[in-house]
């Protein structure tokens, strides 16, 4: 079959070291447009890859260039707009996390891509990597036995140290961003957290709070999750883990506890209560870090979900469920409460 030809909207550091590279990796993606705010930082990315449609409107992109898929890389509060223009443009759509700034949002991309009959995929990317299937395989198995509580987290320096624009960069800003580490890095391990134990949260306590950036969204967050099956866990995104970054997560079950380590030789660690202990190594999770950048397995997954004409793994639909726990928890710390999840629409 032809190539799945892609534009990327948004050239900033989430294109530059994932979608961009994972895309020109694939053998059945062309890309064929770069769109940027700033003209020069999409030329740039165009000049790399040997692109010649260069745009600053998505718009012009989507009325100019036959597109078959759109990578939306841009400021969060433009994810829905982007997405569904270009879902309206006939175009398959993959949306960089949290997927919008409210579930009706969502609801209008979920529904623009039904309405066109495209595909709507979520970039969340935990997931896909290797130590989080495989504890996904070894919970499914059932041999720590019913989870009954957990722990997960996600650190680093900040999307400051990450972003092209530094310390101006617009993760930093509410009008631009929306929310902060909850948004950024939270979202993350609440969809993990959901896929890896195959349920939904049922409740939210949080503290959503800005401690150290000089910044007007969260630098950190700090949730208590309550699980419909009733397992309690504790979910911590921070951009002040200046020393580096943290992913890991710990499953504690009837039979014993699953860890998931950012180690870069053994990843997960199986310990029973009979004594037994079970290591594997399993490739390492992708980081911020240096040297970090391996593939997400997120831009095969969309390009495998167009060409094999099946619903991406990681539909609109799941990530407007992790949306809604974020949502939760801002709407727990604003108001010193526990939030049901539910209650949020």
């Amino acid at each position: 079959m032809s190539k799945v030809k892609v534009a990327v909207v948004g050239c900033g550091s989430i294109a530059i070291h994932r979608h961009v590279p994972e895309y020109a990796a694939n053998p059945n993606v062309e890309l064929v447009a770069f769109c940027d705010l700033n003209q020069e930082v999409a030329q740039q990315m165009a000049d790399r890859y040997g692109v010649t449609n260069v745009y600053t409107s998505h718009k012009d992109l989507l009325a100019e260039v036959d597109v078959d898929a759109v990578s939306v890389c841009t400021q969060n509060v433009d994810h829905a707009s982007v997405s569904i223009d270009a879902a309206n443009a006939g175009c398959h759509v993959l949306c960089e996390k949290p997927m919008a700034t409210s579930l009706e949002e969502a609801r209008a991309m979920i529904e623009a891509a039904m309405n066109n009959g495209v595909k709507l995929m979520i970039g969340h990317n935990q997931r896909l990597m290797p130590p989080h299937i495989k504890a996904k395989e070894i919970l499914s198995s059932g041999k720590i036995g019913k989870p009954l509580t957990f722990k997960t987290t996600f650190g680093h320096g900040g999307a400051d140290s990450w972003s092209i624009q530094g310390k101006d960069t617009w993760f930093l800003k509410k009008d631009k961003a929306f929310v902060g580490a909850m948004g950024d890095l939270g979202v993350h391990k609440i969809d993990l957290m959901r896929w890896l134990l195959d349920e939904e949260v049922d409740e939210v306590a949080a503290f959503v709070n800005t401690l150290h950036k000089q910044a007007d969204v969260d630098d950190n967050a700090t949730t208590l999750l309550k699980m419909e099956s009733g397992a309690i866990g504790t979910m911590a995104a921070s951009w002040t883990y200046y020393k580096g970054e943290d992913n890991t997560t710990t499953v504690y079950g009837e039979k014993g506890v699953l860890e998931i380590h950012d180690h870069p030789d053994v990843q997960v660690v199986v310990k029973l209560i009979d004594g037994s202990v079970e290591q594997y190594s399993v490739g390492a999770i992708a980081t911020n870090e240096a040297g970090g950048q391996v593939a997400s397995g997120v831009i095969d997954e969309f390009i495998s979900s167009i060409t094999e004409d099946r619903t991406p793994s990681i539909s609109g639909e799941e990530g407007m469920k992790s949306l809604q726990v974020v949502l939760a928890a801002l709407k727990s710390s604003e108001s010193k409460s526990f939030v049901t999840v539910k209650s949020v629409n």
